[in-house]
């Protein structure tokens, strides 16, 4: 009788609780119709939750080995955009894009020329095969709108060649030590350099930001510089540098460096913890001397501006 009595309990119990079964099949909501049109746009799966449309940019294309342990993509190759709304009706969309070497510096030219931010970019693994690089994207807009924006970058993911293919016009894999015109490089940047074997490095400070830490100057030879070497000769040179940069001058500086055919390699901090932040970025690129020193020259033309106006990326010599 008492175990009769104690399964009729239960059963009364149950019965009045109908939402139980409800949260076991529960499903997730709907996508609404604007964000499953940018689905559509971007020709790609997601789903919302919490107010989020995640959209799923899985690289399966990717056969990735870590130190030599074949790793599926979930583990750390999966990419995505979110959206969700913003004041005003906007859509603030954030990301993480997983490329390839090859995908890095035509995705990203693709984001900046459709008025999308890259905000950040660096590695996740070490020992990685193939190399694999993480890109923080960020907009704001109506959702369509940035589906449409996204599309151009999105579209090249993937589909890159199969080696390597260097993305530097009139770049050349045979740089040697040879002559450059120092004095014209100084005058086109608009500052002198220093000669330290086959290498010349052009090295501009930050005293403009005053930053401090603990009451110490946080000067040019405490790292926050911006810089330039050149290395090869005056038709066939390689450039490599470091960018020094508010918040505000990240994206003018990105577009001035891909607008003149230099290569963004990383997107970080050297220091935490500043008033203001401090975002330093490295870039790459090979070509006549001259041609990289415009290059160079059109970044530094970013800087100190107190605004974030793109201005001119050109140079002149």
């Amino acid at each position: 009788m008492k175990t009769t009595s104690r399964l009729i309990t239960v059963s009364l119990a149950l019965s009045t609780l109908p939402w139980t079964g409800n949260v076991v099949r529960a499903q997730a909501p709907a996508v609404p119709q604007e964000y499953q049109q940018v689905l559509a746009t971007l020709g790609k799966q997601g789903d919302f939750k919490d107010g989020v449309l995640k959209i799923n940019i899985p690289r399966n294309d990717l056969k990735v080995m870590i130190d030599g342990i074949a790793t599926p993509t979930p583990f750390g190759f999966g990419g995505w955009l979110a959206m969700t709304k913003g004041d005003g009706g906007m859509d603030v969309m954030m990301g993480d894009l997983v490329l390839q070497e090859d995908e890095v510096n035509p995705v990203m030219s693709a984001l900046l020329d459709n008025g999308l931010e890259a905000t950040a970019l660096h590695n996740h693994f070490f020992f990685e095969s193939p190399r694999i690089f993480y890109m923080h994207v960020h907009g704001h807009g109506k959702a369509a709108d940035l589906a449409k924006m996204a599309k151009p970058a999105m579209d090249l993911i993937g589909r890159g060649p199969s080696q390597h293919q260097t993305s530097v016009t009139g770049g050349s894999s045979s740089i040697s030590a040879g002559q450059i015109d120092t004095a014209k490089i100084a005058k086109i940047v608009g500052h002198e350099g220093e000669q330290n074997g086959p290498v010349y490095k052009i090295t501009v400070g930050r005293d403009d930001l005053k930053l401090k830490e603990m009451g110490a100057a946080i000067n040019s030879r405490m790292g926050l510089n911006t810089w330039a070497a050149f290395f090869g000769s005056d038709a066939n040179a390689e450039i490599a540098g470091d960018v020094a940069m508010l918040s505000q001058e990240v994206t003018p500086v990105l577009k001035a460096l891909r607008a003149n055919e230099l290569n963004v390699v990383a997107i970080h901090h050297h220091m935490t913890g500043t008033q203001p932040t401090i975002y330093f970025l490295h870039y790459w690129g090979t070509g006549p001397a001259v041609k990289l020193a415009d290059g160079f020259k059109a970044a530094l033309n970013e800087l100190g501006k107190g605004h974030a106006k793109s201005g001119k990326t050109g140079g002149s010599h």
